[in-house]
């Protein structure tokens, strides 16, 4: 009986041994699945609101073309513009001494390696690590007449290197091209690299990316190829941070030196052609777009590719331009087909039957391409026949992302390196800690773009809360979120951190816009750069819809001639507004009264604008703090705590740079 007894303790046991087990694996698969969906969340939420943002800028394209197309004026205006605008590299401009530590360093042509070393340890310094301005101009100007000598395409060969390395979008973060350079070596006959373009804007060290970059070109100029991508182009640093930034290291040189970088931008070849069987472009291509073409455009006209060219007493080709285009903004989609790029508002998406047939049209075997973030670094698409190469590590957040580079040998078979710079940083962090600091940058980024429609989503949310309840439910809270931001985002999801606290029946919208007013919210905001600061910012852009209304170009705009551009706009570009109501809001730009608006009067119509707009806000949260509703009387701790969290988690600590402080690793290539 003891015996009896024994097993079926021991039995007992073992079932419960295996319960528990059963029990942990699926706790385990549980949380794993969870973090997953968050990982996937936060990504979209990152690269959706990315793309939103280049949509809007893709809008200053869209309106320029719709101009060109439906005002004869526009090129004779545009040549009117041109013609006051000369070369940078005619330009003598004076030099001004600017205050503050600069690097005790000095350059000469030809640059050497030795240049290169100098440069390196300066730029790697949290201090003192700007160059003499007269050093950037020599930089810049040797940089823009070597390149203009180039061909759209470079010719790249491993002939003689039997191998290349190619890197993707750096975006200012010189720590990751420090990494690449420290894991893989400087350029030389035996080691040649291309780069894939977007140097600049989003990252805080683009100047030092860039400079360092046309350094190496100039070092060896057989070895660097440089290819331009759609952040090389002045409209979209307006936006994007990269003005303010020499602006801020250069405060009395700016205006002479982004005249330089618009004369390399101009300049930059639009993609590389390897071994005659690899193409490598910053976006990807369209079902139209033709290699021999854009080896015959005459690049030099764009200085901009989002402002067209009038130059010359010609019309624009629009052909020829959206050739450009479709290179520096295109993405592959896994679906068939070429269709318009709405998410990015520019480009095209283009299916694996697209590569299939522009790949043999041209008798490539594949092609590289950047433009997108990737987790870790690369990804393949259409059969393998599209990769796409990242060089940017934690570009969104620390811990977002790995950055990778590629290297082919003579056989043009890809090996990639993936790496994580600063990676001491994130070593410091537990799992639980990394993830919450991607996912506070993730809503940080989100709750900066939906202040951009706060009053249209306390607007709407309204209309479904009749009984100022300050609770509706969360179909109708899905709806109005993305009705009004159009993020495609999951929503459901999302809903306990945009609107903390809430039941599972119901969404108290307040909290969703207390959230949008915390201060962390609205400094994020006060820090970034709306489509209008950035509009008004280039100031070009607006003066080439000022020529062009200014149709008798006696330098002030009639409400004759106001009339007539809204006349075609009316037709061809139908919006939101009558035709009343923009002839008023014409009328509103006289600021003089004297019946005419002039070139001041146009640029400072804009600015007004954007400070009525903020005043408006001001007003309203006023009026909000005044309301009587029980759930504004009691701010929500939920969202206090919430704020806090994402703000301690966004904190960014600079330090000098060090190339050794990575994580890097070898990865097979896919089969």
């Amino acid at each position: 009986m003891g015996c009896i007894e024994s097993r079926k303790i021991r039995k007992q046991k073992l079932e419960e041994s295996i319960r528990a087990a059963i029990f942990i694996q699926k706790w385990f698969r549980r949380h794993q699945a969870r973090q997953e969906m968050r990982k996937r969340c936060n990504w979209q939420i990152f690269q959706n609101v990315e793309y939103a943002c280049e949509q809007d800028q893709a809008e200053l394209y869209k309106f320029f073309n719709d101009l060109i197309k439906h005002m004869p004026q526009a090129v004779e205006a545009g040549n009117k513009c041109n013609s006051q605008r000369c070369s940078g590299l005619e330009k003598s401009g004076t030099l001004y001494e600017e205050s503050g530590d600069l690097a005790r360093i000095e350059l000469e042509v030809p640059i050497q390696k030795s240049h290169i070393d100098l440069m390196i340890d300066v730029f790697r310094k949290k201090r003192g690590n700007r160059l003499h301005p007269k050093y950037v101009c020599l930089i810049l100007r040797e940089a823009a007449k070597s390149l203009k000598q180039m061909p759209n395409l470079w010719m790249v060969s491993t002939a003689v290197s039997q191998q290349v390395t190619i890197c993707g979008d750096l975006h200012g973060k010189l720590d990751d091209l420090l990494v690449v350079l420290y894991k893989n070596g400087l350029p030389s006959a035996s080691n040649p690299y291309v780069f894939n373009g977007d140097f600049v804007d989003r990252g805080k060290r683009g100047l030092e990316v860039f400079l360092l970059l046309l350094s190496l070109y100039l070092a060896f100029p057989n070895a660097v190829f440089l290819n331009r991508g759609n952040h090389e182009d002045s409209v979209m640093n307006a936006r994007y941070g990269f003005i303010r930034e020499v602006e801020g290291k250069y405060p009395r040189n700016h205006k002479y030196l982004l005249s330089l970088i618009d004369e390399v931008y101009r300049w930059l070849p639009l993609g590389s052609i390897l071994n005659n069987r690899v193409l490598i472009v910053h976006g990807g291509f369209s079902d139209s777009t033709n290699l021999d073409l854009i080896k015959s455009i005459d690049r030099g006209k764009y200085v901009s590719i989002l402002r067209p060219p009038l130059m010359d007493g010609e019309a624009l080709d629009k052909a020829e331009w959206q050739q450009i285009f479709d290179v520096m903004w295109s993405d592959p989609q896994a679906s068939q087909g070429c269709k318009p790029n709405q998410l990015r508002g520019a480009g095209v998406w283009f299916g694996p039957d697209t590569t299939e047939s522009f790949l043999k049209r041209h008798r490539l075997s594949y092609v590289i391409r950047s433009h997108e973030c990737k987790p870790n670094g690369h990804e393949f698409m259409h059969d393998n026949k599209v990769i796409t190469i990242f060089s940017a590590s934690n570009y969104y957040a620390i811990g977002s992302n790995k950055g990778a580079y590629m290297r082919l040998n003579n056989q043009l078979v890809p090996h990639f390196v993936q790496y994580i710079s600063a990676a001491s940083q994130t070593k410091e962090l537990s799992f639980k800690q990394r993830m919450g600091i991607v996912e506070c940058a993730a809503l940080k980024e989100l709750a900066v773009r939906m202040r951009e429609h706060r009053d249209e989503l306390e607007e709407e949310f309204q209309k479904y809360d009749p009984d100022d309840s300050g609770c509706i439910t969360i179909a109708k809270w899905c709806f109005v979120m993305e009705s009004v931001t159009k993020l495609g985002l999951p929503w459901r999801l999302l809903r306990e951190k945009l609107a903390p606290g809430t039941d599972s029946q119901s969404v108290n919208y307040i909290r969703t816009l207390d959230l949008l007013d915390t201060d962390v919210i609205m400094k994020a905001e006060a820090d970034g750069t709306s489509v209008m600061d950035a509009l008004y910012a280039n100031k070009a852009s607006l003066e080439t819809i000022f020529n062009i209304i200014d149709a008798d170009h006696s330098g002030e705009i009639t409400l004759d001639e106001f009339e007539k551009a809204i006349d075609l706009l009316v037709t061809h570009m139908p919006g939101v507004y009558s035709k009343d109501e923009m002839l008023e809001k014409c009328r509103m730009m006289d600021l003089n009264g004297d019946g005419k608006v002039d070139l001041n009067e146009f640029l400072e119509a804009f600015r007004l604008s954007d400070l009525h707009r903020k005043e408006q806000q001001e007003e309203y949260l006023r009026k909000r703090s005044t309301t009587k509703s029980i759930i504004s009387q009691h701010p929500s701790d939920s969202v206090t705590k919430l704020a806090d969290t994402i703000s301690k988690n966004t904190v960014i600590i600079e330090r000098d740079i060090d190339p050794t402080d990575c994580e890097a690793k070898d990865v097979e290539q896919k089969s």
